[in-house]
């Protein structure tokens, strides 16, 4: 099979596409003849040198792909050859073929093409997890997404107005506010013109965030934690503004508020596979293809697999509103 390779680290220049062996599902595992990945910070991270997949991932980039069953490993049951599915990966997605533990595997949903599926899994099972597992969302409640306009956020702002709670978000241009107020978003903040601990008070009466999913980290860690609300949770989620920030414990505690910090791609199998049932649950009945869904996969555009360099570069430059695909020949 084909497959995108990385041999030296660096620029998108070093993601190449290049024949690789054939990869053998094992126990519990399923094959997937790919039809779509989908480009993630994380891709680009792990492109630079900083990112390496977990022990027994795939070596090659790509955290979640879209396709159709070709094969079943020893202890599989539930699925069958030609089953149309999406799946969570620890890497591998970048490829024409990927196996991938069967607990990952999610049925495409009904009324979605399953290209654009591929734009599903990482994203509901990162703001699943996070926004109503850890953080526990409730209806009612406000939610402040930073990146409001990313594959994260445009999932994060359908999922939360599903459940009844109020969103903020953040996002550096007027096209990607008003994309995320199409999507249903309540407050609509300008980060490079606007302050959003001040913009979130004034539009919450002064009360704050209850919950805020944050992707940048140090940078934002501060203004984060005077932005929510008492009993208020942050869930952090990324590094894209640094890794070392300082903490006010005293405005913590006079908050009663939490930080949570978590990854996906590293869990064990059995944490990964417990997110996707509850992902398949509560989520997947929400889903569908056409404009009055409550919930759609939002892509922003489709490149060939063996093109990923200028889709990182797409991502990078940081334009794009939802998900960047790569699809498979």
């Amino acid at each position: 099979m084909h497959a995108i390779t990385i041999s030296e680290p660096g620029g998108p220049e070093a993601l190449v596409w290049a024949e690789v062996p054939d990869p053998v599902p094992g126990e519990g595992e399923v094959l997937v003849e790919v039809a779509a990945s989908a480009v993630n910070r994380a891709d680009i991270m792990q492109r630079q040198g900083f990112y390496d997949p977990p022990p027994g991932a795939s070596p090659y980039p790509g955290l979640e792909c879209s396709g159709r069953v070709a094969a079943l490993g020893t202890g599989v049951s539930g699925w069958s050859v030609g089953d149309e599915v999406c799946a969570l990966l620890g890497g591998g997605g970048y490829a024409e073929k990927v196996a991938v533990p069967a607990g990952q595997l999610l049925p495409v949903p009904e009324g979605i093409d399953v290209r654009r599926a591929a734009a599903l899994p990482e994203v509901v099972c990162t703001v699943w997890s996070n926004v109503f597992m850890v953080a526990h969302l409730r209806p009612g409640e406000t939610l402040l997404v930073h990146g409001g306009s990313s594959g994260i956020g445009t999932m994060a702002i359908q999922l939360a107005k599903a459940v009844g709670a109020k969103v903020a978000v953040t996002a550096g241009t007027k096209e990607k506010l008003e994309r995320c107020a199409e999507l249903g978003a309540d407050i609509l903040i300008n980060y490079r013109e606007q302050d959003f601990v001040a913009e979130v008070k004034e539009a919450t009466g002064g009360a704050g965030a209850d919950v805020i999913l944050d992707n940048m980290g140090a940078k934002y860690l501060d203004r984060n934690v005077r932005a929510l609300a008492v009993n208020g949770r942050l869930a952090i989620i990324g590094m894209q503004g640094g890794r070392k920030g300082e903490l006010d414990i005293g405005t913590l505690l006079a908050k009663r508020a939490a930080v949570s910090a978590t990854s996906l791609r590293a869990r064990p199998l059995e944490e990964k596979a417990a997110i996707v049932a509850a992902v398949r649950e509560h989520v997947w009945p929400l889903l569908g293809g056409g404009s009055g869904a409550r919930v759609r996969p939002i892509v922003d555009r489709e490149l060939p697999m063996s093109d990923a360099p200028a889709a990182h570069r797409v991502v990078e430059e940081s334009g794009h509103i939802g998900k960047v695909l790569l699809i498979a020949p």
